[in-house]
């Protein structure tokens, strides 16, 4: 008798339990790709399951801009660049007929786009060469404690994406350490992202500039130097990834064809991995790009995740709600 009872509670547990458990992606709408993450983390982290993954190995790598948080009408780094450049400007004369900071002066949109990736550069130089890593974090943590996003009027980082965060929380409860591997400066985003998201600055990749020790007023300091060290993007991605981690992540998170390579090396490894692009389709809640869109165009990746098989989140219909606090 004791033997039935046995069985007949074993069975009533094992039915009873998926209609118990905590959803852990609340702010997902039911359907495949919502689905399809669950499945990748369950068959990775059970025990007898034969996709299953040692936890030194489970590494997820998300981009951060357009994937984590709001990238439009402009990327967050950049607009602190712009804002950083008109703040120094007076101390600075011969910048009024010097490009591209004449440009960024005269809020010349069209002579910024000319001046690439190089002028981009020089206005990066400008705002973080010859001051102490700890003093521009300290201008960083400023600046976005009182500037707010122009179209929500509300702080930068109050709109990241809360489907996004339950990704995060997710896979950490399963045994998983997150990366941020951004285009973004790795200075700018290693103030925040602790805070904002649970990952310490350790696990943040970014742009970078060269820095040098010195002492200075008798205290040894980090300062920056006039010459980049690395942009992390495109490409450049999967290589940070490899020099930073020394391991193949399984799973990566991104938006756009800047995210790409990482998608595209990530899922070229043996065993179980996952790709995922946020398509950005919801104008009324937050944005509607891809394709044609100056700021995190998905074009080519678009392509990629249909023949690499990659979860593209329709943002409109995948996520119940977008923002922690919706404006």
């Amino acid at each position: 008798m004791k033997k039935i009872v046995s069985v007949l509670l074993s069975l009533f547990i094992s039915v009873a339990i998926p209609a118990w458990a905590k959803d852990p992606l609340p702010s997902w709408n039911d359907g495949p790709n919502k689905s399809a993450i669950i499945t990748f983390v369950e068959k990775t982290t059970q025990a007898q399951s034969p996709d299953f993954v040692a936890p030194a190995q489970r590494i997820a790598v998300f981009d951060n801009d357009g994937t984590l948080w709001s990238e439009q009408p402009t990327y967050v780094d950049y607009q602190f660049t712009l804002d950083r450049i008109k703040y120094l400007a007076p101390g600075k004369p011969e910048w009024k007929t010097q490009q591209p900071f004449k440009a960024v002066l005269e809020n010349d949109e069209t002579a910024l786009k000319a001046a690439g990736e190089e002028g981009l550069i020089q206005l990066t130089l400008a705002t973080q060469a010859g001051m102490s890593t700890e003093a521009f974090q300290n201008i960083v943590s400023q600046w976005l404690s009182t500037e707010q996003h122009p179209t929500y009027k509300r702080p930068y980082t109050e709109l990241t994406f809360k489907p996004m965060h339950e990704v995060l929380d997710y896979l950490k409860e399963n045994g998983y350490k997150n990366y941020i591997v951004s285009g973004a400066g790795v200075e700018f985003m290693r103030v925040w992202t602790e805070k904002v998201y649970g990952i310490p600055p350790e696990q943040v990749i970014g742009t970078s500039i060269k820095t040098k020790f010195e002492i200075r007023d008798g205290q040894p300091e980090l300062i920056g130097m006039p010459e980049m060290q690395f942009m992390n993007n495109a490409g450049d991605k999967a290589v940070s990834i490899h020099q930073v981690i020394g391991r193949r992540p399984i799973a990566a998170f991104g938006n756009s064809d800047g995210d790409l390579a990482m998608l595209q090396w990530v899922t070229s490894g043996k065993g179980a991995s996952l790709g995922l692009l946020v398509h950005h389709t919801d104008a009324e809640r937050e944005s509607a790009y891809d394709r044609k869109s100056s700021v995190g165009r998905l074009d080519k990746a678009l392509d990629q995740a249909q023949l690499k098989n990659w979860i593209v989140v329709d943002m409109k219909s995948d996520w119940a709600q977008i923002f922690p606090n919706p404006p």
